[in-house]
């Protein structure tokens, strides 16, 4: 059971140390660079991994006023690094804010993916795994499974902190690239260890740049790249296929330059289940041989 923070001296202290460390990092981030974009969608993967030794730091929010809910702000803190050319592996901080109701830490997630091939084929395979341990006040809504509604919005937080959930999350990820076009698609299944049954879900994007002329530029065609993803729950094991589901429909624009990416989503309930309007949008940045760095502060001769 999570607390709602208290903030007293002893804790501002702390949270300006915090932002100091923010601060640093955040400098050498922009003093660093990094040649590739990350992924470019919310909630769907493609086959993209991170470089070896590359860390990238990624912060995904997400704004709505669903009916029958208050207003909330909800956000994900993602440190995404390249263990291996096949190995990623992300560690996320969710947090959230709901008016009237007050902000609290809602939990964390230990993600990672598996690329199955090497190089590029007509379909890249990947593997990902997740470990969640959550409470149900969480609103980041990096996945839509088994039988997820609009309603998961209205719990009041007090109520919804109390009740936590440690899940396996797995997913199978098939993207495939031509002619400019980004195509991928997410199988997902979910099982709470405490539960007997497995939710299910999917995503599918398609994608491409304005350009594809080479070279770099801040604001030029190639920078941007524009999408439409489209995700939802697929039942449990219990009651399996679309009753009682939600479904969204979520354009996204994405500019990218220098290891830098900006993506804004306004996302669309495609059915009564979900949410009418939310507002996703996200900033990340590639540092480039960040863990060749960190490995020379601890070298010995």
């Amino acid at each position: 059971m999570k607390r709602l923070l208290k903030i007293g001296k002893p804790a501002s202290c702390a949270l300006r140390g915090f932002s100091r460390g923010l601060i640093g990092l955040a400098a050498y981030a922009v003093l660093s660079s990094s040649c590739q974009a990350g992924e470019p969608f919310f909630v769907t993967y493609t086959s993209h991994m991170e470089e070896l030794n590359e860390l990238e730091i990624n912060v995904k929010s997400l704004v709505g006023s669903p009916s029958g809910a208050n207003r909330f702000g909800a956000t994900a803190l993602e440190f995404e690094y390249g263990a291996k050319s096949w190995w990623t592996t992300e560690l996320y901080l969710d947090g959230q804010a709901t008016a009237n109701q007050g902000a609290l830490f809602t939990g964390y997630r230990w993600e990672n993916r598996f690329k199955v091939l090497p190089g590029q084929h007509w379909i890249n395979p990947v593997l990902y795994f997740e470990f969640e341990d959550l409470n149900d006040a969480d609103k980041v809504l990096l996945e839509v499974v088994g039988h997820d509604t609009k309603h998961d919005f209205a719990a009041p937080n007090d109520l919804a902190k109390q009740s936590r959930r440690r899940e396996l999350e797995n997913k199978l990820i098939l993207a495939s690239y031509f002619k400019g076009w980004t195509l991928s698609e997410n199988l997902i299944a979910e099982k709470d260890f405490t539960s007997g049954h497995w939710e299910f879900g999917y995503t599918a994007a398609i994608g491409r740049p304005l350009s594809r002329k080479p070279g770099q530029c801040g604001f030029c065609a190639q920078s941007f790249q524009v999408g439409v993803e489209v995700y939802g729950g697929l039942g449990t094991t219990s009651e399996l296929w679309l009753h009682d589901t939600s479904h969204y429909v979520a354009p996204v624009v994405t500019w990218s330059s220098r290891g830098t990416t900006v993506r804004v989503s306004p996302t669309f309930g495609a059915n009564d289940n979900s949410a009418h309007f939310l507002l996703r949008f996200g900033v990340s940045h590639e540092i480039d041989g960040f863990g060749r760095a960190v490995g020379r502060l601890f070298h010995r001769p």
